[in-house]
């Protein structure tokens, strides 16, 4: 009785179908953040899952963080060292990991923020990343008019929001990093925990279906960029956290303090 109440495995196939409803035709740009999970049973797991998004799309992008890597100060000690195929963090998804293990991918250069991609405009998406502005491959992306696809994870998961912030002026915090030239600053953002209080601005700017047990939302970079800074232009501290011990209040401070102060778009 049990097998029988238990739902059907989702295939790669299944999934192929889904992103054409999106109207995915191989042509576009895509970000994506997935949480496998969130589809029941995929068959073929992250792989089946890599394998249909690279048939729907020109290139693929992914964020591959590893936060292990990451300093507070520049005399603290860290035995992290990043290299091409370090392991992605566990909270950032199995689907990044798994294009970071295919040889054919370009990861960015970031030790903390680094993005994997695969596809027709890899290395132009990844090597537009820089210390001081981390985020800027989601900037060549908007460039591209490219997309973010969310498969089952909400926007705390959707990391286009950070280069939205950064183009309102949001105030970066500074952290640091082992790099080949020695440690060096890199920006580092806020927190992405209260990022779905930009949903209701952005209804009506997404493609919606739904596979298996997972819901897939596409949206438009340009959309999610532009109405992030829109946002916080009227309301600067509408995506920071209230947690009492998160660096958003820090940034709170900084805010509250000197305002935002907008900085210029750089993509490609």
């Amino acid at each position: 009785m049990l097998n029988l109440l238990r739902k059907p495995a989702v295939t790669p196939a299944d999934l192929e179908r889904g992103l054409a409803d999106l109207g995915l035709d191989g042509t576009q740009h895509v970000m994506v953040h997935a949480s496998l999970k969130s589809f029941g049973t995929l068959e073929g797991g992250a792989r089946g899952a890599v394998d249909a998004l690279l048939a729907s799309t020109a290139t693929l992008v992914a964020p591959a963080f590893t936060y292990s890597t990451l300093l507070t100060r520049p005399t603290s000690l860290s035995s992290a060292r990043f290299h091409r195929d370090m392991r992605v963090s566990r909270d950032i998804g199995r689907v990044p990991q798994e294009m970071v293990e295919r040889a054919d991918a370009l990861r960015s250069a970031h030790p903390t923020l680094s993005f994997i991609a695969l596809g027709e405009r890899a290395a132009d998406i990844t090597a537009a990343q820089s210390l001081d502005s981390p985020y800027r491959p989601v900037g060549a992306l908007y460039d591209l008019d490219g997309y973010a696809l969310l498969m089952g994870v909400d926007h705390g998961s959707n990391t286009s929001i950070h280069y939205g912030e950064h183009l309102a002026g949001m105030p970066l915090l500074t952290r640091y990093v082992h790099t080949p030239q020695g440690v060096l600053p890199t920006a580092f953002p806020n927190c992405s925990a209260d990022f779905e209080n930009l949903a209701p601005e952005l209804e009506g700017q997404y493609r919606s279906v739904r596979v298996g047990s997972s819901d897939l939302h596409l949206y438009p970079v340009r959309a999610l960029v532009d109405t992030t800074v829109a946002f916080l232009t009227r309301h600067p501290e509408g995506l920071l956290c209230t947690y009492r011990g998160c660096r958003c209040q820090e940034v709170r401070g900084m805010v509250r303090q000197r305002g935002l102060t907008p900085r210029p778009h750089a993509g490609l």
